[in-house]
């Protein structure tokens, strides 16, 4: 959510580009800026839900966001692979555990494998 200084900064200096389908705007500056490298180019931001995190922005507009397209990319071409984006689990009872984790119970599978550990003489 943002603050008052974005939320004049945006005012004046943003034009709104569009929003994903979570209702998130996301403005562009209306006059490009000098990067580092000497270039111009406009500034991209989004204005986030309460609580939300990076991870928030669908694939969609991530490439527009990091000046990797030139457009969002619409959402017809998402891959029947993509999944829906899910909210940042790291931290939560929900994060993910691989099997053999102390959170799992710390017991992995045993190997099929022909390893035999090397021990020193002695």
């Amino acid at each position: 959510m943002a603050n008052l200084g974005t939320r004049i900064y945006t005012h004046f200096k943003g034009r709104l580009v569009g929003r994903d389908a979570d209702g998130r705007p996301y403005y562009e500056a209306r006059t490009p800026n000098r990067t580092g490298g000497g270039e111009k180019r406009h500034e991209r931001w989004v204005i986030y839900h309460k609580g939300e995190d990076a991870s928030a922005v669908p694939p969609e507009w991530w490439g527009w966001l990091h000046h990797m397209e030139n457009a969002p990319l619409p959402e017809s071409a998402r891959q029947p692979w993509q999944q829906p984006w899910q909210p940042n689990q790291t931290g939560t009872v929900a994060a993910y555990h691989p099997p053999g984790s102390d959170l799992r119970g710390g017991q992995r599978a045993s190997t099929t494998s022909d390893y035999e550990a090397w021990y020193p003489e002695g």
